[in-house]
């Protein structure tokens, strides 16, 4: 796989899988300072020492919700029947990863409808708020905007605007749409399957088979070296001066760790050690679950990218990154990107410039 600016693969302003649908990561909190960076605990501060204590990734943009998902309720079809019933029950409605998003006074909202206003198809249950609200997605047709500050927008662009509750109610959507948008066919017999436990599984009516979401893990990491300098680097997709950090799909019986080591040294042969978890972000655009992490160079530090997916990898110290990005050398990943967030948690402050 190549870098991402939050998922593995190629996108301009993000990451995919070669040839496939753009993918990457989103946002969280940054450290500040020695706790940032600098001090790693006991074992003895700075790049050599260890990382128990970089800190773990927070407030990432689609890691967020409020609303508990009630899976309990999911086979309750007298439950379910009632509460669509129901005229203060909301529906999202999602298509190709895009929802009605409103903006007001500044502040950004997620459209929803009554149970009697929503479009045929796929139903699913996202679960029920603590004042007993209950909210379904249906993936069907968008409908005309119904109000003038209300348009259509992508995951990817709304996702970091919304407040927590909206943020977790849309990515769980996306998540179940696009899973229901293409994973339509039993792949044992080819029959059509059917929707069941509210949308969050399929069945074949032929061989009685169950299937759920899929879900592609995929590691995402800052590499550093002796002089806590951070590996960044650009795919072959991406235009001039795009960069970010490497990320690549988990392979059949691979550990997370394990794939941190390949793909690094795959892309760009670097050879890395200490690999510490950072936190993690589903990223459904498709079906990617981003986990974040962090490595040290264990070996020479040179550079030798694999020309394919990677075309040029350069090491920056704080100072470097922030005069290339004044200058317009560099382009980061976008807030909503999970690889936005690592690196800003290494450089210890807001990164600096536009997206």
């Amino acid at each position: 796989m190549s870098t991402a600016a939050g998922g593995p693969g190629t996108a301009a302003a993000g990451g995919a899988a070669a040839g496939a649908a753009a993918r990457d990561g989103a946002s969280g909190g940054h450290g500040t300072g020695d706790a940032a960076h600098g001090d790693r605990g006991s074992g003895g501060g700075g790049p050599g020492g260890r990382t128990s204590a970089w800190p773990p990734l927070n407030e990432l943009a689609l890691a967020r919700g409020e609303v508990d998902r009630s899976g309990h309720l999911r086979t309750d079809e007298a439950w379910l029947a009632a509460a669509w019933a129901n005229p203060d029950t909301r529906v999202i409605v999602v298509e190709g990863g895009r929802a009605m998003i409103g903006l007001t006074d500044g502040k950004t909202w997620l459209w929803t409808c009554p149970p009697a206003e929503a479009p045929d198809g796929v139903r699913f249950l996202l679960g029920v708020d603590e004042d007993g609200v209950a909210y379904f997605g249906v993936a069907g047709m968008l409908p005309a905007p119904p109000e003038p500050e209300v348009r259509a927008v992508s995951l990817r662009v709304a996702g970091p605007l919304l407040s927590d509750r909206d943020a977790g109610l849309l990515t769980h959507a996306v998540a179940l749409g696009n899973w229901h948008e293409t994973f339509t066919h039993c792949p044992r017999c080819g029959a059509r399957t059917e929707p069941f436990a509210s949308g969050h599984a399929r069945r074949c009516p032929v061989d009685g088979s169950e299937h759920f979401p899929r879900v592609d893990p995929a590691m995402i990491v800052l590499v550093t070296d002796s002089a806590d300098r951070c590996l960044l680097a650009r795919n072959s997709a991406w235009p001039v001066n795009r960069v970010s950090i490497l990320a690549g799909f988990v392979e059949a019986g691979e550990s997370a760790e394990q794939t941190v080591a390949r793909e690094v040294h795959e892309e760009t042969g670097i050879v890395v050690g200490d690999v510490c978890y950072l936190g993690s972000q589903p990223w459904p655009m498709p079906q990617s679950l981003m986990l974040g992490f962090r490595a040290l160079v264990t070996g020479a530090a040179e550079i030798t990218v694999d020309d394919e997916e990677i075309v040029e990898a350069n090491w920056y110290s704080r100072e470097d990154l922030r005069i290339a990005v004044a200058e317009g050398r560099l382009l980061l990943p976008p807030p909503v990107s999970i690889a936005h967030r690592i690196i800003e948690s290494w450089y210890g402050a807001e990164l600096p410039g536009t997206w």
